[in-house]
């Protein structure tokens, strides 16, 4: 038989229903390639060998039945800051040790509900924060990629690094992520990967570890673009316990495949052309407006005036939002608790033992702009931003485009451990530069590989949306994976 874990979602779904494998077999080859790669690659942070054999089963009998639901018997990795009943979730951090909740995420709960398997929860940036996924407790997550030529280890992005590693390496069919500032979008590209954030207020936030709540969406990533529409359709819904849910029918986005781009408007935004940005860049952009004119669209010059304060904005507003929502873990309730001399001791040992660098860092920034004096100069300052820079693309929507096409990524995967990226945070933080733009006005994107560098690497491009117009973006990532193909890692682990 063929190495089950090289079919696609579609594919597979389509095995399954015609009986041609069972739900069991699809799950034991993810389980064993997890079992073999793990070690080289620390994509996985707990694997649920025995409640994924479990719920296989479920599938194949719902299947035997001719009832199977829209993703049954699929195996699939899911973020460990998605909370998951009686499961390891720790948002990849000291501070929650041990936690296993006592309820599912909304986004899991629709996963389960249409027949999806839990193969375990992925390696992740610690609460989210971070650009290469080496600020976890558990360790960095490996790229399964490498420089031609080279076996230096490289990051896989972040902070759904976990999320794009498995399922670049073939770890599990599909993944669910977040993106607060490009957290699914940045780790796609350096992965190979499609991943998609849906418009805020598209998929329900409940039962995800909250970094910052007016930012964060939780999306998926896939091997290509029909995979990541198959699992949207699924992860999306309007959720009562979650208010900033939105309630919108949500379209059959795999529907959307395959449609002309005659009569659209692509616009290309000169803000983005930064300089010093590599020419490979340069060039993987001239070549996706290329062929996306030859598809049918009419290419547009557009302008995103405020674009250039978007960076200093989200760093301002998302770590506010961070300082306000890590309060809560004290080591009063759960996780990790740390004996003190009186319950303030207490709550400052856990806090500084339970907390890495990064985490430290934004609640100190988030601090910082909220405090009295400060707040009107900062956080208020970065609000009226973040309304200009929506704005921005309210203006060039209006005039007619239908989506933004963009590098997603202002280079390929960089070393583990690269000097030049931890001895300085702010350059860490402009892998971001185009990607937190889309968070901040609250729009859907997309990253779809656009080819490989110089050095064998990939490269993504970004696809940006009109709200709740991911339709549009399937659509059109669609157009550029035909005409750059899907790429796969050289397997060396």
């Amino acid at each position: 038989m063929t190495d089950l874990t090289r079919l696609t979602i579609a594919q597979a779904r389509e095995k399954l229903r015609a009986k041609e494998i069972t739900a069991v077999e699809l799950t034991d080859s993810y389980l064993a390639a997890i079992d073999a790669a793990n070690p080289a690659l620390n994509a996985y942070v707990a694997v649920t060998h025995d409640k994924a054999r479990d719920m296989a089963r479920a599938s194949d009998a719902r299947l035997a039945e001719g009832q199977g639901g829209a993703l049954e018997g699929i195996p699939l990795g899911i973020k460990d800051l998605f909370a998951t009943e009686g499961v390891h979730t720790q948002a990849c951090s000291h501070v929650l040790d041990g936690f296993k909740p006592r309820y599912e995420s909304t986004v899991s709960a629709n996963l389960w509900a249409d027949g999806a398997v839990m193969l375990g929860k992925l390696n992740m940036d610690e609460f989210a924060m971070g650009s290469s996924n080496e600020t976890s407790y558990y360790g960095p997550v490996i790229n399964p990629w490498r420089a031609e030529s080279s076996n230096r280890q490289l990051v896989p992005g972040g902070s759904s690094g976990g999320s794009a590693a498995a399922v670049s390496a073939f770890l599990c069919s599909g993944a669910t992520a977040t993106d607060t500032g490009g957290s699914i979008r940045q780790p796609a590209a350096f992965t190979g990967t499609v991943g998609i954030k849906p418009t805020y207020g598209r998929c329900s936030r409940w039962g995800i570890a909250a970094f910052a709540s007016s930012l964060d969406q939780a999306g998926p990533i896939a091997r290509d673009v029909r995979d990541a529409a198959i699992l949207l359709k699924s992860m999306a819904s309007v959720d009562k316990k979650d208010t900033t849910s939105v309630d919108r029918p949500v379209p059959d986005y795999e529907a959307a495949i395959g449609r002309s781009l005659k009569g659209m408007k692509i616009g290309i935004p000169r803000e983005y052309r930064v300089d010093g940005t590599p020419q490979e860049i340069e060039d993987l952009w001239r070549k996706g407006i290329d062929w996306l004119r030859e598809a049918g669209a009419e290419i547009v010059d557009i302008s995103l005036p405020h674009t250039k304060y978007a960076l200093p904005a989200y760093y301002i507003v998302a770590p506010a939002e961070a300082s306000s929502n890590l309060a809560r873990y004290d080591g009063v309730r759960y996780g990790l608790r740390v004996p003190g001399k009186d319950i303030v001791d207490m709550y400052e040992k856990t806090r500084a033992a339970g907390f890495g660098r990064e985490v430290k860092r934004r609640v100190m920034i988030g601090t910082y702009v909220l405090s009295a004096g400060y707040y009107d100069a900062y956080y208020l300052q970065a609000q009226k931003v973040r309304t200009l820079i929506k704005k921005d693309f309210e203006d060039v929507f209006a005039a007619g485009v239908d989506a933004i096409l963009t590098p997603a990524t202002p280079s390929a995967a960089f070393g583990i451990a690269d000097e030049e990226m931890n001895a300085d945070p702010v350059k860490m933080y402009l892998n971001d530069i185009f990607t937190v733009t889309v968070n901040m006005a609250g729009l859907p994107g997309i990253a779809v590989p656009g080819g490989l560098d110089a050095n064998g690497l990939p490269l993504g491009l970004q696809l940006i949306g009109r709200p709740f117009d991911e339709e549009t973006l399937f659509q059109t990532a669609h157009v550029i994976e035909q005409a750059a193909g899907t790429f796969q890692p050289p397997k060396w682990w």
